[in-house]
């Protein structure tokens, strides 16, 4: 695992990240999708996402609705077009169910939009006041890779339930939660030699260091193959990893990626938990598909992957075996990771399910037998 500057280890990397964008968390991921009400139920049963608020025709929105769900620090914001010409709707038409808006916490959205653009960045929104009975919202907003925007969000003059024009949400149908806590980490798809571009695109625009870099000789299968650099803020609150494609024998899933998504985007969001094994519990019981298992060799060798922590780990391997979760160690504790199959008809969006115990990693170690997984479901799909 090619890590930048370990040996002055990962705080002294963070200290290089430019200070003059403080972010304090993610604010909301929001998708544009074709049917929000259907979506929003999906997301209720399948991953215990509670109602939180809406937005549409009930609240004087003519050309969108909007549902709000959370699960502790996580909100999910599920939009839909309401009219035929509408720039939701072709964004959907383009590239399905998907990930449009990054929105980010910070103290000053005017400040955020101002330093980001006069380094490059391409406006989306600008500065804009938002209020109701319960305050004041500023938000603004700089495109990312692809059709992708980072909306800044300043909220510490609100008390509302979410955003003006929109109004709690109450649902008789709210699931238990299975324990989802906060975002850990998002990743990008971009094109052939684009990743370079976007790694510094986050240093020179956002202020973030690249503190992990994977090359194809680490990322690799028999077939296919990829490049991966981790992309991170001050604070490491807010990481993005950027793939792109790289060299096989056969079509990596970057590469499905981009064809079926028509473009670049988020490929996943790792969301994280406390407990893993409760958590995939209860999703595969509420019907989420994971990646299929790897061999049992692999969980034979976890004993030595997780070298110097093996005291610490407290799990049962044989559990893990049969939930699929994929363990890994770095040099300050180990993680414990599974993936959804992708979440739509088309193979693009997926989630990622991560306990970290110590590890700041990614799962390296995991890499190959992750894309195995993988490459096995777009032989089925006819797309190897």
């Amino acid at each position: 695992m090619a890590i930048k500057n370990v040996e002055y280890g990962l705080d002294k990397i963070f200290e290089g990240a430019q200070d003059f964008l403080p972010l304090l968390g993610t604010d909301y991921v929001e998708l544009y999708v074709g049917n929000a009400k259907q979506a929003a139920h999906y997301y209720k049963t399948a991953f215990g996402f509670q109602s939180l608020a809406y937005a549409g025709l009930e609240t004087g929105l003519r050309d969108r609705t909007s549902y709000v769900l959370q699960q502790q620090k996580i909100k999910l914001v599920l939009t839909t077009a309401l009219k035929a010409e509408s720039p939701i709707g072709e964004h959907v038409k383009k590239h399905g169910d998907g990930v449009k808006v990054i929105a980010l916490w910070v103290d000053d959205a005017r400040a955020a939009f101002l330093e980001t653009t006069k380094r490059g960045a391409r406006p989306y929104l600008e500065p804009t006041e938002e209020r109701d009975e319960h305050g004041v919202v500023v938000r603004s907003g700089i495109y990312t890779y692809g059709e992708t925007v980072h909306m800044f969000i300043e909220r510490k003059a609100y008390s509302g339930v979410f955003l003006p024009g929109f109004k709690p949400w109450v649902s008789e149908y709210n699931p238990p939660s299975v324990g989802l806590k906060f975002i850990d980490h998002m990743v990008g798809n971009v094109g052939w030699g684009e990743m370079n571009t976007w790694v510094n695109w986050y240093e020179s625009v956002m202020g973030f260091v690249n503190f992990l870099s994977f090359d194809d000789k680490q990322i690799h299968t028999e077939y296919s193959a990829l490049m991966s650099k981790v992309m991170s803020n001050g604070n490491g609150r807010i990481k993005f990893p950027i793939n792109e494609p790289a060299k096989g024998k056969k079509r990596s899933q970057i590469e499905e990626y981009l064809d079926f998504y028509e473009g670049s985007g988020v490929q996943h969001i790792a969301v994280a938990t406390d407990d893993i094994i409760e958590t995939v519990s209860a999703l595969k019981a509420r019907g989420v598909e994971f990646l299929p298992p790897p061999p049992q060799s692999y969980y034979n060798e976890v004993p030595s992957r997780l070298g110097i922590h093996k005291s610490q780990f407290k799990e049962d391997i044989e559990t893990l075996k049969d939930l699929s979760i994929l363990v890994d160690a770095d040099e300050e504790g180990y993680l414990l990771q599974i993936f959804t199959k992708p979440v739509e008809d088309r193979p693009t969006l997926f989630f990622e399910i991560i306990q970290r115990m110590g590890a700041r990693g990614f799962g390296a170690g995991n890499f190959k037998a992750l894309f195995e997984s993988i490459e096995r479901e777009q032989a089925l799909r006819g797309t190897l």
